[in-house]
């Protein structure tokens, strides 16, 4: 089974994080996320996160580091995230796909449903930024 190499967007802004719910018709669908998308063949993983961020939510990326790199199986598919901190970034988000979108206190992500394959960020997220 292929791999599908992810640049996923961990957009933080003070003690809040942007998430997105996915289009019910896609993989996941229905589940909340952080941004981002596919690697395309010819982009590093920073180029590929900075395009999906402007075509999804309309900002341009300004800061981006290293954040965490791991592999998930759903059974059906299995994914590569390559997940970046954005800590810096121009234009005001909003959702260009119609998606539900909004800032979320880092406190309060597991009260929202995300694909399995986040649980790992989000614990990550409260190890590092919460008391």
């Amino acid at each position: 089974m292929k791999i599908v190499e992810v640049a996923v967007g961990v957009i933080k802004r003070g003690n809040q994080i942007y998430i997105s719910k996915r289009a019910d018709d896609l993989h996941q669908g229905g589940k909340w996320e952080f941004p981002g998308g596919k690697r395309e063949a010819n982009e590093t993983i920073e180029q590929a996160l900075a395009r999906e961020l402007s075509e999804e939510i309309g900002i341009k990326v300004t800061k981006q580091s290293h954040f965490m790199l791991f592999e998930h199986d759903y059974g059906d598919k299995k994914v590569r995230l390559d997940v970046r901190l954005v800590e810096g970034f121009e234009g005001k988000e909003h959702h260009q796909e119609g998606q539900q979108s909004q800032w979320v206190d880092i406190n309060d992500l597991s009260q929202f449903t995300f694909p399995d394959a986040n649980k790992v960020i989000i614990d990550k997220l409260v190890s590092l930024f919460i008391d």
